[in-house]
């Protein structure tokens, strides 16, 4: 009997974002643009300094966008999830993943603010938000191999 989940999916807001963001990639580096709650402010640090620069999303990450698209909520494959807290928590979940769990599949979801937080950023309803997690988690259950189909961009 195993004691460890099948999937872990982090989740986080990400303020001026106006889409679900499905992260793809968690970076090793710590670059902190404001000081944590405890006053620390990393900068050019790395997460795990035996880790690998870079892990990706072991999900299905198009799939999980299709299925969130297919439903009218704008939603989109992010290939930075920051150099800060939600990045370090996706590098760690990964790192976690490549050497100690590599059974578990694991990513990171960005949601943007809801409507109540905010009078000038976009946001969504989190409705809508719960709504586009669920979907993402169904999609995540049901593909155990990602699809295929381009869903690059250019900042």
């Amino acid at each position: 009997m195993k004691n460890f989940p099948d999937i872990v999916i982090c989740v986080g807001q990400a303020g001026g974002r106006d889409k679900i963001s499905i992260e793809q990639v968690a970076i090793n580096l710590i670059e902190a643009r404001i000081p944590d709650n405890a006053g620390v402010q990393p900068s050019g640090t790395p997460i795990q300094e035996d880790g690998s620069n870079a892990y990706f999303s072991n999900l299905p990450v198009k799939a999980m966008l299709k299925s969130i698209q297919d439903h009218e909520i704008p939603a989109e494959i992010s290939y930075s999830a920051g150099t800060f807290v939600c990045n370090e928590i996706m590098y760690q979940l990964l790192y976690m993943i490549q050497n100690e769990f590599p059974s578990i599949r694991g990513g990171f979801i960005h949601v943007p603010f809801a409507p109540e937080q905010t009078d000038i950023q976009p946001s969504i309803p989190i409705a809508t938000v719960t709504e586009a997690l669920q979907l993402a988690i169904e999609a995540a259950l049901t593909y155990q191999e990602d699809i295929k189909f381009t869903t690059g961009h250019i900042h």
